[in-house]
């Protein structure tokens, strides 16, 4: 159960942080195939040093895009337009409404 739950997180974060697009598809099936080559493993120190190790790649990839993501929203000499659309596209799309004409590209 473990297992599984560290897979579904490591595979979210890719999709989140890396993507889902079809040249970025071999970094989710890579993961599920060393997932599915070390399913049978019985070696339990092993079994736990893998798991650990994708514990850390998702905590990396989670912890890489909030540092983006704060050294984005410190830099105020930068324009911000693009970030507000990206914002009030998330907000617009949690409600299940679309972003104004304006906002539009």
């Amino acid at each position: 159960l473990q297992a599984s739950n560290v897979y579904r997180d490591l595979l979210k974060s890719v999709n989140k942080h890396i993507g889902k697009e079809g040249y970025k598809k071999h970094f989710g099936d890579y993961i599920t195939q060393e997932f599915r080559e070390n399913c049978n493993v019985l070696d339990r120190s092993s079994v736990l040093q893998k798991l650990k190790l994708a514990r850390d790649y998702t905590f990396l990839f989670n912890s890489v895009q909030h540092h983006k993501g704060l050294r984005f929203s410190y830099n105020l000499a930068v324009d911000r337009s693009e970030e507000m659309k990206r914002i009030l596209g998330k907000s617009a799309a949690s409600v299940g409404l679309q972003l104004p004409e304006a906002y539009q590209a």
